[in-house]
């Protein structure tokens, strides 16, 4: 089966994005069908992804089927897939941020959304959750740009430079921007108690205090890696208090997301860069799937800086509305705007995106089951 695609890094991830319209016509739209799709075009089931196009890695698994909008409004709908490693599954219970920046960039050079000047405008919706996004490309000269010089914490090469900016982003998918109804919760880590927060912004997730269970905030890669096992265990609990799943439901590693934060220190990022404590507000470390994130996912990002509003949480930080995270690429700054409480309606990311390459992918056909 001959499908095409297009590889574009957004921010830290790089993710293939599918034209619905261009899918081959054996291939519904459903979840089920598609899966199919993804599964065997990455080559899902070997963890080194090695017979497929997969990058082997949760920043570098990630798929979007990407069509035109019918509603007001709304310029791009995408269906966001994070493909397994190892696993013949993708999950479909999230959003991406990253990827939404690069459907942006994409979404502008095909056509989709028409060149207006140096800036061009593109409403996404993310269909998973129902998220709604802004994004800000830039087009100066009015034109699409191959490359770009905007950099983002997690490498040094440049991009097109977008804006991001998560509409409403509280409570998309439980309804409630605190699940539980409290800002404050105990769980277990490891054995012993540990505060949380547990919030619905961007992402459903469940923060962690560094200090009370011994650790920093600005943990090393390496040192994550062995925190990685009781973190889902604590991701599982967790889903379970914020209604995400029941007893007896198969652990979803996608949501919530899971984390610790902690006070600024002094840390080295793992490009060698050294950040001094005074450089931002708040540490966060984070998984993706079941690996330590080499920086920090957007919609965590979102929920980090929301749960900064939330009056008793884990995230004590200023709560001005610039919010700076210290994360293991460097320093990620959110902005809130039009906050009424703890919800603010706009929160923007400033991001940078590059179209890789344009591929007719070759997928075993027919799908196996």
């Amino acid at each position: 089966m001959h499908v095409p695609a297009t590889l574009v890094r957004g921010g830290t991830s790089k993710c293939w994005l599918f034209d619905q319209s261009a899918l081959p016509t054996t291939v519904d739209t459903t979840a089920q069908d598609l899966e199919g799709l993804l599964v065997n075009a990455y080559g899902a089931a070997d963890p080194v992804q090695l017979d497929g196009v997969g990058g082997a890695t949760p920043t570098t698994s990630k798929a979007a089927v990407v069509r035109a909008s019918d509603a007001p409004g709304i310029d791009v709908d995408y269906l966001f897939g994070q493909v397994g490693i190892g696993v013949r599954r993708v999950e479909w219970g999230s959003n991406c941020g990253n990827c939404a920046t690069a459907i942006a960039l994409w979404a502008v050079a095909r056509g989709l959304v028409p060149v207006t000047g140096d800036r061009t405008r593109v409403v996404l919706r993310n269909t998973n959750t129902g998220a709604v996004l802004e994004a800000e490309v830039d087009t100066t000269g009015g034109r699409v740009h191959e490359f770009g010089t905007r950099t983002v914490p997690g490498t040094r090469a440049g991009g097109v430079a977008v804006g991001l900016t998560f509409l409403d982003p509280a409570g998309r998918t439980t309804g409630s921007v605190t699940p539980t109804g409290r800002a404050l919760d105990e769980l277990t880590f490891d054995g012993q108690p540990a505060a949380a927060t547990m919030v619905d912004a961007g992402a459903p997730m469940v923060l962690l205090d560094a200090a009370g269970i011994g650790l920093s905030g600005v943990e090393s890669l390496a040192e994550m890696r062995d925190l990685v096992a009781p973190l889902r265990e604590v991701r599982h609990a967790a889903s379970l208090r914020m209604g995400l799943s029941r007893p007896g439901d198969t652990p979803d590693d996608a949501v919530p997301k899971v984390g610790i934060v902690g006070a600024p220190a002094a840390y080295r990022t793992s490009l060698g860069d050294e950040v001094a404590a005074e450089d931002y507000d708040v540490s966060v470390r984070m998984l993706s799937m079941n690996a330590p994130h080499p920086a920090i996912g957007l919609t965590s990002a979102v929920g980090v800086a929301v749960a900064a509003l939330l009056d008793g949480s884990v995230v004590r930080a200023a709560t001005g509305p610039v919010l700076r995270i210290g994360t293991p690429a460097g320093v990620v700054a959110v902005t809130c705007r039009d906050v009424v409480g703890s919800r603010p309606r706009r929160v923007t990311v400033e991001r940078a995106a590059r179209i890789l390459c344009e591929a007719d992918l070759l997928v075993p056909d027919p799908l196996p089951a």
